[in-house]
């Protein structure tokens, strides 16, 4: 994901290190995307988590230069260093509940798939794995709902503590913008694994329904995987199953597993690299 054009922020002075260039860069590319895209299809969200992750890697080794240790371990500005350490913390927190989310969703989607290649038969039924995956999807939303939650308060109190700072030191400011950005990555990753899109016809898994067909045929045409997949699966609860709906709700799982293993490694990198952000403030107080 390279820039194509290289346009100074004034995050940083006229001449700088390299890496402080690469950091910039990683920021820049990371709000035009923000801002180009409000999007919760796979690909967005996975450029933005590819492109969170690359800025992390760069923000580990912007760190360890000696001006940014300066900076941050400049007893005048202890009380920010510790507001960031406070929001790397909720970050952590939270990116630990997106890793959970995905775990269980791969879970129950492999439970959903064993069921459908053993009952591929119409007389059979497959109501009880169905009736089983949309309580669990239920579950998730809620969870996915409250930490949605928990990023707008995050958000909210670094804009607080940002006003309150009347130090301008440019180093700070570019660990705010990357806490900033990494709310926005996690609130576009959770609206995508919560399948729910606003719009004044809206579709929700649990929401009744006068065509499961109709709902089926539409969403197919914008749905993301997470939104397809719950829409198969309305589309079989309500009518009489057949093996070409069986056969459709098995591919829009398997598609769906393929997804949350790809977001599963990334999003894996990016725990590490905050770990690694972490660790590197903690020791900026000692430095």
């Amino acid at each position: 994901m390279a820039v194509k054009a290289h346009i100074r922020s004034n995050s940083f002075p006229s001449r700088t290190h390299p890496v402080n260039d690469n950091v910039e860069e990683q920021l820049l590319w990371l709000r035009s995307s923000e801002a180009a895209s409000t999007s919760s299809s796979i690909s967005s969200v996975c450029q933005k988590l590819g492109g969170l992750k690359d800025l992390l890697d760069s923000i580990d080794d912007w760190l360890q230069l000696s001006h940014t240790q300066q900076v941050l371990s400049n007893e005048n500005r202890r009380k920010c260093v510790e507001d960031l350490l406070d929001g790397s913390l909720r970050t952590l927190d939270v990116c630990g509940t997106l890793r959970d989310v995905l775990s269980h969703m791969k879970g129950c989607i492999r439970e959903l798939e064993s069921s459908f290649r053993r009952k591929r038969e119409v007389d059979l039924g497959l109501t009880s794995e169905v009736e089983s995956y949309i309580m669990s999807r239920k579950k998730m939303r809620k969870l996915i709902s409250k930490t949605l939650e928990s990023l707008k308060k995050m958000e909210k109190q670094s804009n607080q503590n940002k006003a309150a700072e009347e130090d301008d030191e440019a180093a700070l400011d570019v660990l705010r913008e990357v806490q900033q950005i990494n709310i926005s990555v996690f609130e576009s990753l959770l609206c995508f694994l919560s399948g729910k899109r606003t719009r004044s016809n809206g579709w929700s898994m649990g929401s009744k329904v006068m065509s499961a067909k109709r709902i089926s045929c539409q969403a197919a045409a914008d749905a993301n995987e997470v939104e397809a997949l719950d829409s198969e699966l309305v589309a079989l609860k309500s009518s009489k199953v057949n093996g070409v709906q069986v056969r459709a709700a098995l591919k829009q799982a398997e598609a769906l597993q393929s997804v949350i293993q790809e977001i599963e490694e990334v999003l894996e990198c990016i725990f590490r690299c905050l770990v690694k952000t972490r660790v590197s403030l903690l020791n900026s107080i000692s430095y």
